[in-house]
């Protein structure tokens, strides 16, 4: 399944409109397909050398990531942090302080000047950041979600996620 259809499926379940016997996705369908996205805005931002697609490409990864990340945070993290497992916790806080350092970064990216040196290394720095902490989530958390919460309890983390998205304000 692409992002795309994923993400409308996504959406349909959170509005209603799912037609009766079609699948509600699952937290980590969605997940996966907006961990997909990023990267691939990432992949881009890295590699352009055009300073108004590299703020462009900025300004479109902030409006993916942040709803996300804060969404993320709150349905998974909180979820996953609230289980009596040790490992669980640490993961669950490991996520949030990631998530901050990749805001740190982000803002970084927001002010400086495009096309530069020290706007390269950021946005190479911010790839590198998200790629590691998208291969330990999907490894780490994701085990510990399929683990402990049931299909229903993954559709409503689903369904309370893309709500939570909503809600969120970037700046």
């Amino acid at each position: 399944m692409n992002v795309r259809t994923t993400i409308e499926r996504a959406a349909k379940s959170v509005m209603g409109a799912l037609t009766p016997g079609e699948a509600q996705p699952d937290i980590l369908e969605t997940l996966h397909a907006e961990h997909e996205e990023v990267r691939e805005l990432l992949a881009k931002l890295v590699n352009s050398d055009a300073a108004r697609e590299q703020k462009q490409l900025v300004a479109k990864i902030k409006q993916a990531l942040v709803p996300h990340a804060r969404a993320e945070e709150k349905v998974v993290y909180d979820a996953i942090i609230g289980l009596r497992d040790k490992e669980a916790k640490i993961e669950g806080n490991e996520g949030y302080i990631e998530h901050s350092l990749t805001d740190v970064t982000l803002k970084k990216l927001d002010k400086l000047s495009a096309n530069t040196p020290e706007f390269k290394a950021a946005a190479k720095v911010l790839k590198e950041l998200l790629e590691h902490h998208i291969r330990e989530e999907e490894k780490d958390i994701w085990a510990q979600v399929k683990e402990n919460f049931s299909d229903e309890q993954r559709e409503q983390m689903n369904r309370d996620f893309l709500a939570a998205k909503k809600k969120v304000k970037v700046a």
